[in-house]
């Protein structure tokens, strides 16, 4: 595995934790906004283990589709994770009179450390 992909997972690990952590304090709309990027960091990995880089949100995410899902390498439910997550944290940024739920955001933790778990598993660390 690169070091550059290595990085990337343990960046995602993090955004994890200090999202559970802000969620836990009662911040879910900054909670959202670090598991998305918990979320969009792992695609970052998968896809430079690829070779593939990006310089938007909008083209990770239709390559991760295109790379990962489509072919069902891994299951098409990340890609989605990756969509809603990005919707989601669209709201706890930059809505005004919305807000994401506790809930929410802890689903949005979960996707995390699950996509997590299966990159690591498909990167074989």
């Amino acid at each position: 595995m690169k070091p550059e992909v290595q990085s990337l997972l343990a960046k995602a690990e993090r955004s994890v934790t200090a999202a559970r952590m802000l969620n836990d304090e009662g911040h879910a709309d900054f909670a959202a906004s670090r598991a998305y990027y918990a979320i969009f960091y792992v695609a970052e990995a998968l896809l430079l283990e690829r070779g593939l880089s990006f310089s938007s949100h909008a083209a990770v995410i239709g390559a991760f589709g295109r790379e990962f899902a489509k072919g069902a390498v891994l299951d098409q439910k990340y890609h989605r994770y990756l969509i809603d997550a990005q919707d989601l944290r669209n709201i706890g940024d930059y809505a005004i009179g919305q807000e994401i739920a506790e809930d929410q955001a802890d689903l949005m933790c979960r996707w995390a450390e699950d996509f997590l778990r299966a990159a690591r598993k498909f990167l074989g660390n």
